[in-house]
């Protein structure tokens, strides 16, 4: 028998940490999280991580791991989650992993194997200098498979694409392997109207709690401004807001666009596994159901 593992995904503002929580508890979990950001120290409020008090004593995993100053990669993020499944398999626990990046999700799942590459900082300083429109026709014309697959609009995983292409003539195919887990995957959906009132209320919130002071606090403790632009757009446009060079309005309007616009992305990708099984965490009946479907696959 292979140990198990409950997958909870989705788009931002789902729900997916409050769920898992609420399922860690009934079934004696422990939750490691898949979310790219949120691996950063630091970016508590930015990101929207969740707190102490909202972890019910939960333990929680790979929140708080890396310098916001260095990169961090899937392939880092599914060696450190494996350490911690083997972890809270031998103490008797069942792993929960609650996010919403899909390729960390998916290197689990599928049990990808990635290039080792390691990074070229001195490449890696002359792409940061290009937008992603250049990024990206630099990758078309170095590997055109590689730029036919990857986040277009994405600088950190272009220049990713790039380093490896530079390194070994081309990207290699990113190949799958059984995983020695089974696995069932969750997924949080909610109707758009509803989503986008979720996402505002939460940015909202946010905001008010202290973003930007948490921001400026990293600033002075040495994160460059150039930094934040790589690490989100939420990050970006605080950064650009504290810089004088946009007005709190454009600030706000900036981070609720592109809020929507990552939910849209987010969907793309998870609409196309088709062994997700959706719910809509606001009716109970999809909750109970939920509840039985995960009794009959921890039996």
């Amino acid at each position: 028998m292979k140990p198990k593992i409950i997958v909870i995904l989705g788009q931002t503002a789902t729900g997916k940490s409050n769920l898992a929580v609420k399922i860690a508890k009934q079934i004696g979990g422990e939750i490691i999280s898949a979310d790219s950001r949120q691996v950063y120290k630091g970016l508590d409020l930015g990101t929207g991580k969740i707190t102490k008090k909202e972890m019910m004593g939960v333990p929680h995993h790979l929140l708080d791991v890396v310098n916001p100053r260095k990169s961090f990669s899937v392939a880092e993020y599914k060696k450190l989650a494996e350490e911690k499944i083997e972890e809270i398999l031998k103490n008797g626990k069942i792993p929960i992993i609650a996010g919403g990046t899909g390729l960390y999700i998916k290197s689990i799942v599928d049990n990808i194997s990635f290039p080792e590459v390691p990074p070229n900082e001195t490449l890696r300083k002359k792409l940061k200098k290009l937008s992603a429109e250049k990024l990206f026709a630099l990758l078309k014309k170095i590997d055109p498979r590689r730029a036919q697959t990857v986040e277009s609009k994405n600088p950190r995983r272009l220049i990713r694409a790039i380093e490896i292409a530079k390194a070994l003539g081309k990207v290699p195919r990113l190949t799958e392997a059984t995983p020695p887990y089974k696995f069932i995957k969750i997924g949080l959906k909610l109707p758009d109207e509803i989503l986008k009132k979720k996402i505002k209320k939460r940015l909202e919130k946010r905001l008010r709690a202290g973003m930007a002071i948490e921001l400026h606090d990293l600033r002075k403790k040495g994160v460059p401004w150039k930094r934040f632009r790589e690490l989100g757009f939420d990050q970006k446009y605080i950064a650009l807001y504290l810089q004088n060079k946009i007005s709190q309005k454009e600030m706000l309007e900036k981070l609720l666009n592109k809020n929507w616009q990552y939910a849209k992305r987010q969907w793309t990708w998870f609409k196309r596994d088709k062994k997700i099984i959706w719910i809509d965490p606001t009716r109970k009946s999809d909750l109970k159901k939920l509840e039985n479907k995960i009794k009959t696959f921890l039996q």
